[in-house]
C-alpha cells in the first residue's frame, strides 16, 4: 500500500493506492473520500460524484461529492451541519484514520477509518460519538456519491416457493414521497431491482429493510461494490431500511445504516462497509450478466475479515 499527499481543491488531502486502485482522502476538511480509481480501468477516471470547487452550499452544507457519513434519520437542520474544518488524523499502517470536531449543535462526532485492505478492497468504519448532555436516537449512515452515466443494482433475497411452505414476506421496499416506481429508472428483475441513472429525469429515492448485504455500480467498465450486512432483528431508520439509493439523472447515491441506537453520552455507535472494485465485467442490467457479478461478489465477500 502507498500512501502520498495530494490536493483536493487547494486544500491537503492523503491518496492511498493499491496495485489495483487508488483513493483520495481529503484532510483538510472532512473526513470525506473525495475518488476512487481504478488503476487497470484508468479511462474510467474518478468513478465518484466529484462537485466543482465553485459549488454552492446545500442547506449550509457542502456536498463535495464521495463518500461521507452522516446521521439518520435525515433533518434538514441536524443532518446538514457543515464538515469545513480539518479533522484530527492519524496515519495507519494500511490506511489513515479521520475525526472532525464535534458538530456543536448536535453533539455528535464523525469518525471514518479507512483500510486497504486487499488490492481490490477497502474497509470503512464509520464511527458517530456523542458528547453532548443527552441520548439521541440515531443510526450511522454511510453515503457513496457516485458520476452518472451508469447502472446501479439493487440484489434481492432468494426466492421461496409457497408450495413447500413459504408463506410469509422477508422484506419491505420503501419508496420515498417524490419516488414514482413507474419510470424507467426502476429497472424490474426477478433477482434485482436495476436503477438506470440516465433515466432519471427527476429526484428518485427507494429503501429495503432485508437484502443481501450488497450493492454495486457499474460505470465505463468498472464495478464498485459495496458490501455491509443487515443485522437480523435489529431496527432500522426510515421504516426499517438498512439500504437506501438516491438518484437524480446526474449521480447516484448507495447508501447503507446502522441500526437505530439510543446513543448515551459518551457512547458511539460504529458501521462497517466494505469496499470492492472490478473491471471487465459487463453492465449488470442482464439476468445473465446479474448473474455473474453475484458469483464474482460471493467469491469476493467469503474473502472478507
Amino acid at each position: 500500500m502507498k500512501h502520498s499527499k495530494t490536493d483536493f481543491r487547494g486544500g491537503e488531502a492523503v491518496a492511498l493506492s493499491t496495485k489495483a486502485l487508488e483513493l483520495v482522502v481529503t484532510t483538510a476538511v472532512g473526513p470525506r473520500v473525495v475518488s476512487l480509481r481504478s488503476l487497470a480501468g484508468k479511462k474510467a477516471g474518478n468513478v465518484f460524484l466529484e462537485f466543482p470547487a465553485n459549488e454552492k452550499p446545500y442547506h449550509g452544507y457542502m456536498l463535495r461529492g464521495g463518500h461521507r457519513l452522516w446521521h439518520s434519520p435525515e433533518d434538514i437542520v441536524r443532518t446538514y451541519q457543515p464538515d469545513d474544518e480539518p479533522p484530527a488524523v492519524k496515519p495507519l499502517k494500511n490506511g489513515i484514520a479521520l475525526a472532525q470536531p464535534t458538530e456543536e449543535k448536535t453533539g455528535l462526532q464523525k469518525a471514518m477509518k479507512i483500510e486497504l485492505t486487499g488490492d481490490r478492497t477497502v474497509k470503512v468504519t464509520h464511527a458517530l460519538t456523542n458528547h453532548g448532555l443527552w441520548a439521541v436516537e440515531t443510526a450511522a449512515w454511510a453515503l457513496t456519491m457516485f458520476r452518472g452515466g451508469g447502472y446501479g443494482v439493487l440484489p434481492l433475497l432468494p426466492k421461496g416457493s409457497h408450495s413447500d411452505g413459504d408463506l410469509l414476506p422477508n422484506y419491505s421496499l420503501v419508496p420515498w414521497t417524490f419516488t414514482d416506481l413507474s419510470t424507467k429508472v426502476w429497472d424490474l428483475h426477478r433477482d434485482f431491482i436495476g436503477i438506470d441513472v440516465d433515466q432519471a429525469k427527476e429526484a428518485q429515492k427507494l429503501g429495503i429493510t432485508n437484502y443481501p448485504g450488497w450493492s454495486a455500480y457499474w460505470v465505463d467498465g468498472v464495478t464498485f461494490v459495496k458490501y455491509a450486512p443487515v443485522i437480523k432483528g435489529a431496527t432500522y431508520p426510515d421504516f426499517g431500511c438498512a439500504f437506501e439509493t438516491f438518484t437524480n439523472g446526474k449521480m447516484i447515491e448507495l447508501e447503507t445504516l446502522s441500526p437505530l441506537v439510543k446513543l448515551a453520552p459518551g457512547k458511539s455507535v460504529t458501521h462497517v462497509e466494505h469496499w470492492g472494485v472490478f473491471d471487465g465485467l459487463a453492465k449488470p442490467s442482464t439476468n445473465a450478466a446479474f448473474a455473474k457479478l453475484a458469483e464474482t461478489v460471493g467469491r469476493w465477500i467469503k474473502t472478507l475479515k
